[in-house]
C-alpha cells in the first residue's frame, strides 16, 4: 500500500472513531498533497499525475520542520496548550515519515555517500548531499547532515 493510500485510509479510519485531532491533521496532510499536486499539474500543461512516495515524504518532512518551529515560538511566547497541540500533530506526520537513522547509521551514510562520490573537498559537498537527500529522503535532518559532510570533508 503506498504512502497515499495509507493516509487515506487512515482518515476514513479517524472518521469512523471521531478521532477529530488526528483527522484534522490527516486533512491538513490530504490538503498539501493536492496543492502539491495541482502545482506539479500547472507546470506540466494540465496533465493529472500523482505524487510518487518520495514527494510526499517531502512535504510530510516540510509539515513536520513547520510544527517544531511552531511549537519552539508558542512555547517561547507561554502558550503552552498551543506547543502541545504541535507536538500531537507532529507525532501523528511522523507516523507516515520513515524511521529515522540514529547517529551511527547517519555517519555510516555519510562515509559511505562520499566514498562513492569520490569526494575529496568542500566543494563536492553538493554533490555528497545530492546522493544523501535521495537515497535518505526522510530518514535524515539534512540540517543537521550538512554540518557533519561539511565537518568530514574540510
Amino acid at each position: 500500500m503506498g504512502l497515499r493510500q495509507r493516509i487515506s485510509a487512515d482518515l476514513k479510519t479517524a472518521m469512523k472513531e471521531k478521532d477529530t485531532k488526528r483527522l484534522s491533521t490527516l486533512r491538513l496532510i490530504n490538503a498539501a498533497i493536492k496543492d502539491m499536486e495541482i502545482a506539479k499539474r500547472s507546470g506540466e500543461e494540465g496533465e493529472a499525475t500523482g505524487l510518487d512516495d518520495s514527494e510526499i515524504i517531502a512535504i510530510l518532512s516540510k509539515m513536520v520542520k513547520q510544527r517544531q518551529e511552531s511549537a519552539r515560538a508558542y512555547e517561547e511566547g507561554g502558550r503552552l496548550e498551543l506547543a502541545e497541540q504541535e507536538r500531537a500533530e507532529i507525532t501523528i506526520l511522523e507516523g507516515f515519515l520513515p524511521r529515522q537513522l540514529n547517529e551511527k547509521e547517519r555517519t555510516k551514510a555519510i562515509d559511505s555517500a562520499i566514498a562513492e562520490i569520490g569526494a575529496s573537498s568542500i566543494r563536492d559537498m553538493g554533490k555528497v548531499m545530492g546522493a544523501l537527500k535521495t537515497k535518505y529522503a526522510g530518514q535524515m535532518d539534512f540540517a543537521k547532515v550538512g554540518p557533519e559532510v561539511r565537518q568530514r570533508l574540510g
